[in-house]
């Protein structure tokens, strides 16, 4: 369905509604907003947006006792703590995420970190103008990942990817916050390598529902070609800036319960 003008300016008044930094408080993007070193932005956002299901208070309150265990200095607890600093995550759980899932998480990111200076640099490929870099990157970050021998089969269903066309709700969103930049003081645009215009927007129920009762997908499952369905639709918005419109959407649903 072609995107009308009067839908545009519609969703265009709701992006600029909701993407303010009132919009932070009660959201998990409040996690990484605690901090200013690049590499602990990183490192909360990924985790917060990987344990963003579930009542979003419970999100907010857990991601902080997270990170109070690492001295919220998470960047600095990945490359020298020690044997001993681990103990305390063996209580840690949300919802199916537990002490297995974390330990394995930090292995991650003290290996990684050991090395890169970015986590940024998990999701560059060398052909990054790809109509279907996201899709790829996501794949190869998976991989990335759960490399190593010793990655817990379990924990494989906590980062999703494409392969299994899975529609990447929680790392799309973790993309658009560390790669938009803009001045709205939400998202933090730390990444300089990938484009805005290669998001794809974050497809979550709320996000879902209002976009369909909005017409901006007809695919009837929500998999990875509905994000990117939908992001197409976006794209005929703000083709430099597709994702914004997640805020218009969001809002819409959340907090007007605009398809309930």
């Amino acid at each position: 369905m072609p995107v009308t003008d009067t839908l545009k300016e519609f969703l265009d008044q709701k992006y600029l509604e909701y993407n303010q930094p009132g919009f932070i408080e009660d959201d998990p993007v409040s996690i990484p907003h605690l901090f200013s070193k690049k590499q602990d932005i990183e490192i909360a956002g990924f985790w917060a947006a990987v344990l963003a299901w579930g009542q979003r208070i419970t999100i907010i309150n857990k991601c902080k006792l997270l990170f109070e265990m690492m001295d919220n200095a998470p960047h600095d607890f990945m490359l020298n703590h020690s044997e001993s600093d681990l103990k305390p995550f063996l209580n840690f759980k949300h919802r199916t995420f537990n002490s297995t899932d974390t330990l394995y998480f930090i292995q991650f990111f003290k290996e990684f970190y050991a090395q890169h200076e970015s986590l940024e640099e998990a999701f560059l490929l060398p052909a990054s103008s790809s109509d279907h870099f996201i899709r790829e990157s996501l794949i190869s970050f998976h991989n990335l990942f759960f490399q190593s021998d010793l990655a817990p089969e379990r924990t494989r269903k906590h980062i999703a990817t494409p392969a299994r066309k899975s529609a990447c709700k929680r790392l799309n969103m973790f993309l658009r916050w560390m790669v938009r930049q803009d001045d709205k003081g939400v998202d933090f645009g730390i990444w300089t390598n990938i484009h805005s215009s290669q998001l794809i927007c974050p497809c979550d129920v709320h996000v879902d529902r209002v976009a369909r009762k909005l017409g901006l997908m007809q695919r009837k499952q929500t998999d990875w070609q509905t994000a990117e369905e939908l992001t197409a639709a976006l794209r005929e918005m703000d083709p430099h800036d597709p994702v914004k419109y997640d805020f218009a959407l969001f809002g819409l649903g959340v907090v007007e319960g605009y398809a309930r």
